[in-house]
């Protein structure tokens, strides 16, 4: 038996679809069939050559899929068994560092992936963008019933990153249930997920900024929570900012979500926010440029800006118990997935780069 995987072959290089044999998992793994994985923007930037990644490589980390075979005892120590559906999450924090030991993770200075395995070597295929994926026990989260296993491969990458954002602001004691105005910048996978979390989470106000005007899009994100879309192309920036700045009697909004990737959401997300303010940049996750701000903004609004570029296990329980929790939003975020067959991977970029799609995923 034989499974396909598309293979990356270096940056702006058009992906190999390759067959690797099917073998057994080796010890403390769990051997999975594709259901789902997605594109994430990480593995965008990874192919347009603004992250580095060694090829040939088998890439992605939002793989979702079904325990084909493991070791029944290893896999009952860890609560799972063949035929269960799960996340597979490719961080392995090192455990011992300062961070690890302070209890952040998800920012480890020695972080180790699962998904590096050499190609070559049995069992191969240690990635998302295959057929069949081996990952270790200790990395797989089980997708509860009730939740659309497709649903869950939608935003298994930007649910727990938006989610790690909004709990960092929490330990630093920025209670953001009791805002009452959330602006999202960005409406790709982050964006879309933070809309509809910041949402329930009972702010009331939720608003998002795009750069283009898309219809689509725009009725997408108001379908999961968006009060309003505001698009700097058809709107303008000025007029954008002041709507923005309006809001709360004219001191500003109380949050602000980066999720576009575009170094200058920045200075808007800066001008736009109240004094103490909060602003969370979990975005800006490539080297995409400078921009000019005005520091004295940050002084004089004390303002409180958190960056978060990582998420850990915990975020992933978080968001399948928030897809558990939410069934009504299940339907929607199917509605805005596209999948591809993995021979068809190169397509599947080509879309994803040019913006047709919300959340292009890989089946099989």
């Amino acid at each position: 038996m034989n499974a396909k995987a598309a293979v990356f072959m270096g940056a702006n290089v058009p992906f190999e679809v390759r067959e690797f044999p099917v073998t057994p998992p080796p010890a403390g793994y769990a051997q999975m069939e594709l259901i789902a994985s997605g594109v994430c923007g990480t593995d965008l930037h990874i192919h347009g050559g603004k992250l580095e990644e060694n090829a040939p490589a088998i890439i992605g980390h939002e793989f979702v899929g079904r325990i084909t075979a493991a070791d029944a005892a290893e896999a009952a120590a860890f609560g799972l068994a063949i035929g269960d559906t799960v996340i597979a999450d490719i961080a392995v924090p090192c455990g011992e560092c300062p961070l690890c030991q302070s209890g952040d993770d998800a920012n480890c200075v020695n972080m180790g992936l699962t998904n590096g395995g050499d190609i070559e070597v049995a069992p191969h295929l240690y990635g998302g963008y295959t057929e069949v994926n081996y990952t270790p026990l200790t990395n797989l989260i089980k997708v509860p019933a009730g939740v659309d296993p497709t649903v869950a491969a939608a935003f298994a990458c930007p649910g727990p990153t938006a989610i790690h954002a909004v709990r960092l602001a929490e330990r630093a004691n920025m209670d953001l249930s009791k805002m009452k105005v959330a602006v999202v910048q960005g409406l790709g996978p982050v964006g879309m997920f933070a809309v509809m979390y910041l949402k329930r989470l009972g702010i009331e106000k939720v608003y998002a900024i795009t750069t283009g005007a898309n219809t689509c899009r725009d009725e997408a994100a108001r379908a999961l929570g968006a009060d309003r879309v505001f698009s700097l192309k058809a709107e303008g920036e000025a007029a954008v900012t002041a709507a923005l700045q309006a809001e709360n009697d004219g001191l500003g909004v109380d949050l602000c979500f980066e999720a576009s990737g575009a170094p200058a959401a920045v200075a808007q997300g800066i001008d736009i926010l109240r004094n103490r303010g909060v602003y969370l940049v979990p975005g800006q996750y490539s080297e995409s440029g400078a921009v000019a701000i005005q520091p004295q903004l940050i002084t004089f609004k004390a303002l409180q800006i958190l960056g978060s570029s990582q998420y850990s296990f915990p975020d992933v329980h978080d968001y399948v118990a928030f897809l558990a929790e939410n069934p009504d939003l299940q339907p929607k975020i199917a509605a805005l997935t596209a999948p591809y067959p993995i021979a068809q991977v190169n397509e599947a970029f080509t879309d994803a780069k040019a913006g047709k799609n919300i959340k292009t995923l890989l089946v099989k």
